[in-house]
């Protein structure tokens, strides 16, 4: 198969899949907002089931829910019929994904998950089906297309099914009043965790280089030089005088013949830029870029406590 018909055939299956998600899109009404409703006010969590591909699609939604505010279950459909129907409760909401809303699983299934259950919501295809029957509240999936060019394996339908759980947890998430903050609590690990939670103090590096304002020119250079970062700050017990880089020592040098009368003073940047060891430290980051700067002074109640570097950070996925 030539390249420009993968690409043609490629970009078909989106056109296909788009114009479905705008018919979904044209279908939310007021039966999304009773669900997400049910959803928000429910004493007991959100039980998700499905079998097959909407299966798939269920354990998605539950992990998006979960990691947004929204307590959140899955329950595979042939495992429940065969004792997991226990981990429902009376309190609990229970939302059933099934395109065709009649496969035999799901038909044996939707009279239990009515009875266990405070509120079925049917998220379905197929609004004549078993599922959406005993639905309390009804979600239309239908899709007129699937991109399938045999118009037989999931595609179009797990799509509206994807987006719709996606619309639903972002309204659940402005209905609760979810925000980074909250977010950050869940995703403490990974690049994602970082940007959100860690603290300057984390990423401090070993090294700490200082001189005092009155150190000569030698102990500057050997200051500096011992470091990896090519700056000492100069200091006051621990107060912050300034700073001074590999190159403010080279200008100097070219500027100067005799440096054996030259101190620290003489040579430091006054007021170089800092920060609080417990600021978040994606704050560091924005202050190393937009001073485009690679160390930062990092501080604790004002006095000098280290130095942070835009390396280390970057290589911790801080952005």
């Amino acid at each position: 198969m030539e390249k420009s018909a993968l690409i043609s055939l490629a970009k078909q299956s989106l056109e296909i899949e788009i114009a479905e998600l705008n018919h979904l899109k044209n279908r939310i009404g007021e039966d999304f907002a009773k669900a997400v409703e049910i959803i928000n006010n429910a004493v007991g969590k959100l039980i998700v089931v499905g079998i097959g591909k909407s299966a798939h699609v269920g354990n998605k939604i539950v992990a998006t829910l979960n990691s947004t505010g929204t307590p959140a279950q899955f329950l595979h459909a042939a495992e429940a019929i065969h004792g997991d129907l226990g981990v429902i409760q009376k309190q609990d909401v229970v939302l059933c994904i099934s395109n065709s809303g009649n496969s035999p699983e799901i038909v044996n299934l939707v009279p239990f998950l009515k009875d266990y259950s405070s509120a079925l919501i049917g998220m379905t295809g197929n609004l004549n089906s078993k599922l959406a029957e005993f639905s309390d509240v009804v979600l239309n999936t239908f899709v007129e297309k699937e991109a399938c060019p045999n118009k037989l394996a999931p595609t179009s339908s797990t799509t509206v099914q994807m987006a719709l759980g996606d619309a639903m947890a972002v309204c659940l998430m402005e209905m609760k009043g979810f925000r980074d903050r909250d977010f950050a609590k869940f995703h403490p690990g990974g690049t994602l965790g970082k940007n959100l939670t860690a603290k300057v103090e984390q990423f401090l590096s070993s090294q700490k280089p200082q001189v005092s304002e009155n150190s000569p020119v030698k102990d500057v250079i050997i200051s500096v030089s011992s470091s990896t970062h090519g700056v000492t700050v100069v200091t006051e017990n621990d107060k912050i005088l300034g700073v001074i880089t590999d190159g403010d020592l080279r200008r100097m040098l070219m500027n100067t013949e005799n440096i054996s009368g030259i101190l620290a003073k003489d040579i430091m940047s006054r007021k170089p830029k800092s920060i609080e060891k417990n600021e978040l430290a994606k704050d560091a980051m924005k202050i190393l870029k937009e001073k485009n700067i690679g160390q930062l002074i990092v501080t604790d109640e004002g006095k000098y406590f280290g130095i942070i570097d835009l390396h280390r950070l970057l290589d911790e996925g801080i952005i």
